[in-house]
């Protein structure tokens, strides 16, 4: 493992973190706009995330260009202002810092880091539910679905501490993959209309494309499930120090924005109009195969499940050494112990990926092999998707409050120097002032929507969902508060020691 020396001061506010000139030196800027496109595409385009748009019928559409106008495209334009000025490793972690100094950091950072430990369980969870609508005899029992889960997770860092070029080549050839099914799905589509069949879905009517404010019977849930399928904009800039310039910043921005949008439409749309909402709802993400099934075959079908496998595969991978960057930083600049910033001869930092896998699979342990045992849950068959949405929902809570500084920070660069701000702006102000206005108010419905009504209401009502998340995130957020306590203590202690 690599070591380095790391000078004995403890950054403030206005101070160059440690991080800035450390990764420079000692991660080389090999990431271009086609490998920051394709990361940003793994860490947002869950497309089995179209089946759970489906069962809100047309109004699918309602809530993806409201999710999109209100809070993905504000979320972009943020990032997009942030990484330009600060485009350094640690993204959301380094902007607060700039902003509000080292406690906030940390605390936001975590709040930012969290939730990729539970989409790294997650992505794996969604393999196995992919295994089970191959095979419903296969995985039956809980801890068969942990333990293939614990296995993708351990490869996953096996392979996120290999060189980057290499594991960057590889995801750059899985995101191919994951949008060759999209255009297969698309084709399905067209072919199932041209044959002459009528679609599964009935689009005429204008209530089915609105918002249903019905707390029992309406689709107010669907904003959340949009929310979290936006999710992720500043993902790759925890590698902001790695890339080659600036413009692979707004590139793989633009790019990757509409890709996604693209990629969530086409999916929705084949769903809806091959098998319609309810029965996509009900099935969920395998919906997607079957529906290319129906029109196409079973070879397109096969062809089809193979790349959404090997895309959530690597999901595990990608968000295992993007957000290792987030504790890689932390320890460089002293939030964290030293030894999570050490770098193996691929220059990957293999402790903290280390310690993330480590967590990973101890939760997939707790869940899987001891709870269902302890408590009864129900249906086993059913757990993978219990734990999907609930583990992603509380991501989803915890992710929000941490974007919403993005808007927060933009806000306080402004008001501190508005003619520096002004120096380094790239985005027009009426856009902007426009974005950090409509951006946290969309984070608080998302958070509230999310809290209130649950995702899987046929397997946990409103009334169990609230306190199951809302306890998740309690002690999520309890933990980054005092962990950013002692974060700020850590920092000091180690440069009492190093004078």
């Amino acid at each position: 493992m690599a070591t380095y020396d790391i000078p004995s001061q403890s950054p403030n506010r206005d101070s160059v973190l440690i991080s800035e000139g450390y990764v420079p030196k000692r991660m080389p800027a090999l990431l271009g706009s086609l490998d920051m496109t394709s990361t940003y595409l793994v860490a947002i385009f869950f497309i089995v995330n179209a089946a759970t748009a489906a069962s809100g019928g047309p109004s699918a559409f309602t809530f993806l260009l409201l999710g999109g106008v209100t809070f993905f495209i504000p979320s972009v334009i943020a990032t997009a202002q942030l990484g330009y000025m600060f485009p350094h490793e640690g993204s959301l972690y380094n902007w607060t810092h700039k902003a509000f100094g080292g406690y906030w950091s940390f605390f936001i950072g975590f709040c930012a880091w969290f939730p990729g430990v539970l989409v790294i369980v997650a992505g794996a969870d969604i393999v196995v539910s992919f295994l089970q609508g191959i095979n419903g005899n296969w995985l039956q029992e809980p801890w068969q679905q942990g333990a293939v889960i614990a296995v993708i997770i351990a490869l996953s860092g096996i392979i996120a501490i290999q060189r980057l070029r290499v594991v960057q080549i590889i995801v750059n050839v899985i995101v191919g993959l994951i949008f060759l099914a999209v255009l297969i799905l698309g084709l399905a589509t067209v072919v199932w209309l041209v044959q002459g069949h009528h679609a599964a879905t009935d689009f005429s009517h204008l209530s089915d494309w609105t918002i249903n404010w019905n707390p029992q019977s309406g689709n107010l849930n669907l904003f959340g499930l949009i929310t979290l399928a936006y999710l992720g904009t500043e993902v790759p800039l925890n590698m902001g120090g790695e890339i080659k310039h600036r413009k692979v910043i707004t590139k793989h921005l633009l790019w990757g924005t509409l890709l996604v949008f693209v990629g969530y439409f086409i999916a929705t749309m084949a769903l809806l109009v091959i098998l319609g909402g309810a029965k996509a709802g009900s099935v969920g993400g395998f919906s997607l195969v079957m529906a290319v099934d129906q029109v196409l075959g079973k070879f397109a079908g096969d062809v089809v499940t193979i790349c959404i496998v090997s895309f959530f595969v690597m999901v595990p991978v990608v968000y295992n050494y993007t957000f290792a960057r987030l504790l890689l930083v932390a320890g460089i600049d002293k939030r964290l112990p030293k030894t999570v910033g050490k770098l193996n001869k691929n220059r990957a930092p293999v402790n903290a990926i280390l310690f993330q896998t480590i967590v990973a699979i101890g939760f997939t342990i707790i869940v899987f092999t001891v709870t269902p045992y302890v408590i009864n849950l129900g249906s086993p068959a059913a757990l993978s998707t219990e734990v999907y949405n609930v583990s992603q929902a509380a991501a989803t809570l915890v992710w929000a409050i941490s974007t919403a500084f993005l808007f927060i920070n933009i806000i306080v660069f402004y008001f501190r120097d508005p003619a520096s701000f002004r120096q380094q702006r790239i985005i027009p102000m009426p856009l902007l002032v426009v974005s950090v206005i409509v951006g946290p108010i969309a984070c608080l419905l998302a958070i509230i929507d999310t809290l209130f009504f649950s995702w899987i209401s046929t397997l946990i009502s409103n009334a169990q969902w609230w306190y199951i998340i809302g306890g998740v995130t309690i002690v999520c957020i309890t933990i980054a508060a005092i962990g950013s306590i002692f974060a700020t203590s850590e920092a000091t202690w180690e440069t009492m020691e190093d004078n």
